[in-house]
């Protein structure tokens, strides 16, 4: 076992100081111990891992390159014609060497794992593996959600000739998923997603549940539902209902499944959310780059919905960037301050964070929590940063997430390994390269 001592570390229950924490040989947290000077000095507070919950790494390379008025009624819709036309030259090299990047940036900002929502298919699953080989070459815990897309919309009508690389039948992905199995570990985990109710018809859904059921009863399912008013409008015109009311009343949803976005909910979805175990993967600040809209959290935190925060479209990759539009977005619609509070603490910040890593459980393995038996994913912040400046307790979490400053992480453990020190990972430079080379391709 080793052995480390924080001066201030974010546990289960708040702010504690003087902090032994144990970590043993298989990367789990084995002994937390408040009130001790034991152990080799971490050169800040420690606080848990985050998790990306939702990631679609091949969009990194477009971030900034759509911020330019095209179609008269600019929304999501419009983005994604400009984003087929992207991954059109997108190969798999190509594809690692745009991962690679992102999961070290990641890394950098305190994530610590990341569910890969992979829909660039190849008949050889090549790609999805491309991606399991860039988080284990940048160090990050990686759950590749291979997703099942079958249609261009709902009522079956096929995929458009840019869309003929999502192509995928229940049997497709549950090859690809065994594909993951022989790889499996406490830092590689499989599920599946299908893709969205428009792009996946009930009964194909229910296959493909089925067959998950019969290889891994516990293994992650995520579903893109609800994240535009247009997508909720045809699914009450094919299906009766709502696309979470839908879910909800026809599937087993249970702590299994993340809803992402679940941004379009009447009051009674988001109460039955709530009840139901998923988690919603919130990504905001892709929301709100797409103009998506604002998900009802206070209302479902209020009924004990999970909730965790995904990258999504790469905008940013900054976990506190995200938590921070989580808590702005509530207040300009409520107009009203400090909302996301409760449970250990009023503080915004140490709320959080300790509820929005918590939720990095959905993607199939034990962590978010600094506590005796969870995975040892530790971000160490910088006691010397500017912006920590006096703090101690909360006041350290309210600045890692509300002063908007950059380099506040310092150190990064994944799985009880030091995948960043002193702000630097070890293959950065060759990534960042590699990355450079990818996009000029892409771009030329």
């Amino acid at each position: 076992m080793k052995t480390y001592f924080a001066r201030d570390a974010l546990l289960p229950e708040g702010w504690a100081r003087d902090v032994s924490i144990g970590v043993d040989e298989d990367g789990n947290f084995s002994v937390i111990t408040p009130n001790s000077s034991e152990g080799e000095p971490l050169h800040g507070p420690a606080v848990p891992g985050m998790a990306n919950l939702h990631s679609h790494a091949f969009q990194r390379a477009m971030a900034g390159m759509t911020e330019v008025r095209g179609a008269a009624d600019d929304d999501f819709w419009s983005w994604r014609e400009l984003m087929y036309r992207f991954l059109e030259r997108l190969t798999p090299d190509l594809a690692q060497a745009v991962a690679t990047q992102l999961y070290i940036e990641m890394l950098k900002h305190g994530y610590t794992a990341v569910g890969e929502f992979h829909y660039l298919h190849d008949g050889s699953g090549e790609m999805l593996l491309r991606h399991l080989a860039a988080a284990q070459e940048s160090g990050i815990a990686i759950t590749l959600l291979p997703s099942l897309y079958r249609w261009s919309n709902f009522g079956k009508r096929p995929l458009q000739a840019r869309q003929a690389r999502f192509d995928s039948d229940p049997a497709f992905i549950l090859n690809l998923f065994d594909k993951i199995r022989p790889h499996a570990s406490l830092d590689v985990v499989a599920g599946v997603a299908p893709h969205s109710l428009r792009a996946v018809d009930p009964e194909s859904l229910k296959d493909l549940i089925q067959g998950l059921r019969e290889k891994n009863p516990q293994a992650p399912i995520h579903i893109h539902a609800a994240e535009q008013t247009k997508e909720v409008e045809e699914c009450i015109a094919a299906l009766g209902q709502r696309p979470v009311e839908w879910l909800l009343e026809n599937m087993d949803v249970d702590e299994r499944w993340c809803l992402v976005h679940a941004t379009h909910m009447t009051p009674a979805e988001t109460q039955a959310l709530a009840k139901s175990g998923a988690t919603a993967g919130l990504c905001p600040t892709t929301e709100g780059n797409l103009g998506d809209g604002i998900f009802p959290l206070l209302g479902y935190r209020a009924a004990g919905g999970r909730y965790g925060i995904g990258g999504d479209s790469h905008v940013s990759r900054d976990a506190a960037e995200e938590l921070r539009l989580v808590e702005y977005a509530q207040r300009l619609s409520a107009r009203r301050r400090n909302l996301v509070v409760g449970g250990v603490s009023q503080a915004v910040g140490t709320t959080l964070w300790l509820e929005a890593a918590a939720g990095g459980k959905v993607l199939g393995r034990n962590m978010g929590a600094i506590a005796r038996g969870e995975r040892a994913d530790l971000v160490v912040l910088d006691a010397d940063h500017p912006d920590l400046a006096g703090r101690s307790g909360d006041a350290i979490a309210n600045a890692l997430v509300f002063s908007g400053a950059t380099g506040l992480v310092r150190d990064v453990m994944v799985g009880g390994k030091w995948a960043v020190k002193e702000r630097r990972h070890a293959r950065e430079e060759p990534a960042r390269h590699a990355y450079l080379r990818a996009v000029a391709e892409l771009l030329n």
